[in-house]
């Protein structure tokens, strides 16, 4: 299989999925994008800083605060001064937000459930490992080519 549709396929699914989770998370006012903040934010250390959030999410800055700010204003999370920092701000969920993100995960499990019916546990297994390293390779800026492997590549010619 040429390496193309792996990265190809995996894009499509990504932004299949996607849809999918928007299109049920609609009727709730919600979305992927506000459901991924908001359990960022819950899988963080407590109090984490913003910036850190936006590591997490390998997102910009100012991408995440528009997100923020919506969240912010219908009460699902809170801003808190740094006090080590007055340029950072500490991120916490609320009682509405984490409610709000339980409806949001009720629904997308449910989703999920039907996305990886009857796939066996090994082969989840080997789909999360290779999303794992290539994550990582994506990371760390992807690996030097290697000249020896190139030259015993096919053109595509």
């Amino acid at each position: 299989m040429p390496d193309i549709w792996l990265t190809g396929m995996t894009v499509i699914v990504g932004r299949r999925w996607r849809a999918i989770v928007d299109e049920h998370l609609r009727a709730n006012r919600q979305s992927s994008a506000r459901l991924e903040v908001l359990a960022t934010i819950l899988v963080a250390p407590p109090l984490s800083p913003q910036v850190e959030i936006a590591r997490r999410m390998r997102i910009e800055g100012p991408t995440l605060t528009r997100l923020l700010d919506s969240l912010q204003n219908e009460g699902f999370i809170e801003r808190l001064p740094d006090p080590k920092d007055k340029r950072n701000r500490l991120l916490g969920l609320t009682p509405a937000g984490t409610a709000a993100l339980e409806e949001m995960l009720a629904i997308t499990d449910r989703l999920r459930e039907r996305l990886v019916a009857g796939l066996s546990d090994n082969t989840k297994t080997v789909i999360v490992t290779a999303m794992e390293e290539m994550l990582d390779r994506l990371d760390a800026g992807l690996p030097a080519r290697n000249p020896r492997a190139e030259s015993e590549q096919v053109p595509l010619s």
